[in-house]
């Protein structure tokens, strides 16, 4: 018997892996591929998901392999014809410790994170496929392909967009695929280019691009990205074609990718969880999915740890929310061709306004300071006050009224007088035995 199975060990997977397991949390997490994935998919790390791997222990890996964005190049032949930048370098500021988008290759943001899962005592079971499962009001019972039938208390699919979880519970997955609109991808080595800039032949302002090449840090690969015409590319020759110049050394992985823009009816039911791509699939534009995927992990992690139902039942409530604006978002940039980046997608400005777990004139809001503070499994609690509550406390901030409670993913739970505060958490069954595991 185990607390929580997780299936897929994508970003989302192991992001809660880690957030149950430095609570004390038993765990497993199933990978149904027998090995890590090698290919590049998702790169983009946005700043708020920098600030997620900053309190799971990660970030000083996480930039010192990774990078900004290059600036773009634009190529018609072998002549340079436009610069730019899709984003603004910023500065870091107090409210904004990681500012910039970071290229990182998703292979080894996973990795990053399984080293950190081992230091924590678990491990990723590979070539282990979930094949069923059924539940009751007393847990789950799993079905692996290897035989085995796993008892816990909870289910988290994360197990991408084709998850078997979401569609053993038969949940719905609402919106489209795009047949007529591919992309081919592929990682190749090439001796022609520069590393500092992105590479692309065809006009950006104009919106006709035949393809990109971009350099992945910390390797001697790049990424080449093209439409999919829906004939078998022939790479080299597509390259020779539009820059003769540019010969390709190697392909070392290539994949197509149709475009899907789709999101789970439901997030939950009963003991089972959804979660990234098994519950909402986004366009590659604004770089969003694999962001949205560790932000449901980190909203997930901490309430499965107390394992009150009142606060389970706000996953669903809140991810939803973000999942449908974030959704819309990136599908609008990906209709409009729009390339730069800023303050819409970075995710700083999402919160769960309107949440039963929003309390008071800041609650739902994200903190947007202390940060040091905050970091690890517990809750925040800015207040003048000599309560006994399970909790850091702080003094309050400036021109702060009542007291602040910042919830274990940063965002401001109840904001209000002192004597509201014991029966918010009552409600919501945080303060209780099983609160332990959350400090």
């Amino acid at each position: 018997m185990t607390n929580t199975l997780i299936v897929g060990s994508g970003p989302t997977g192991l992001t809660l892996a880690i957030e149950l397991a430095r609570r004390g949390v038993d765990l497993r997490i199933v990978e149904r591929s027998p090995q890590p994935p090698t290919g590049v998919r998702g790169k983009g790390l946005q700043p708020r998901t920098l600030e997620v791997f900053d309190d799971l222990g990660v970030i000083d890996e996480i930039l010192a392999t990774g990078r900004p964005y290059p600036s773009l190049r634009s190529y018609q032949g072998d002549q340079v014809v436009w610069e730019g930048r899709m984003d603004e370098i910023r500065e870091a500021s107090e409210g904004v410790p990681y500012p910039n988008l970071i290229m990182q290759p998703q292979w080894r943001t996973e990795q990053i994170l399984r080293d950190r899962l081992a230091e924590l005592g678990h491990q990723v079971e590979f070539g282990v496929e979930l094949t069923g499962f059924e539940q009751d009001d007393e847990g789950v019972t799993a079905h692996l392909s290897t035989g085995e039938r796993v008892g816990c208390a909870y289910l988290v699919g994360a197990d991408g967009g084709r998850s078997t979880v979401r569609k053993q519970l038969g949940v719905g997955f609402a919106g489209e695929t795009y047949e007529s609109e591919r992309m081919l991808l592929a990682d190749i080595r090439t001796g022609d280019l520069d590393r500092e800039h992105w590479h692309v032949w065809g006009s950006v302002a104009e919106q006709t691009v035949h393809f990109t090449i971009c350099p992945l840090p910390n390797t001697d690969v790049f990424q080449l990205v093209a439409p999919y015409t829906g004939d078998d590319h022939d790479l080299i020759g597509l390259v020779a074609e539009h820059a003769p110049h540019v010969r390709i050394d190697e392909v070392l992985w290539r994949s197509e990718y149709r475009v899907n823009i789709r999101m789970a009816e439901r997030f939950r039911v009963g003991r089972v969880f959804l979660a990234g791509d098994a519950a909402h699939v986004h366009t590659p534009a604004g770089g969003q999915g694999l962001n949205t995927g560790v932000q449901d992990a980190y909203n997930l992690g901490w309430k499965l740890a107390i394992g009150s139902e009142a606060l389970l039942e706000t996953y669903e409530d809140e991810r939803m929310a973000v999942a449908e604006h974030v959704l819309g978002l990136s599908t609008r940039l990906y209709r409009e061709k729009q390339s730069r980046r800023g303050d819409d997608t970075n995710q700083l400005g999402l919160a769960y306004l309107g949440s039963p777990l929003s309390v008071g004139e800041r609650g739902g809001d994200r903190l947007g300071t202390l940060f040091e503070e905050q970091r690890g499994t517990g809750f925040l609690l800015l207040a003048e006050t000599a309560a006994e509550y399970p909790f850091k406390v702080l003094p309050p901030l400036d021109g702060q009224e009542g007291v602040i409670l910042v919830r274990p993913d940063g965002y401001i739970g109840y904001h209000g007088d002192e004597s509201g505060l014991s029966a918010y958490l009552s409600g919501f069954g945080i303060v209780a035995p099983r609160c332990d595991a959350a400090r």
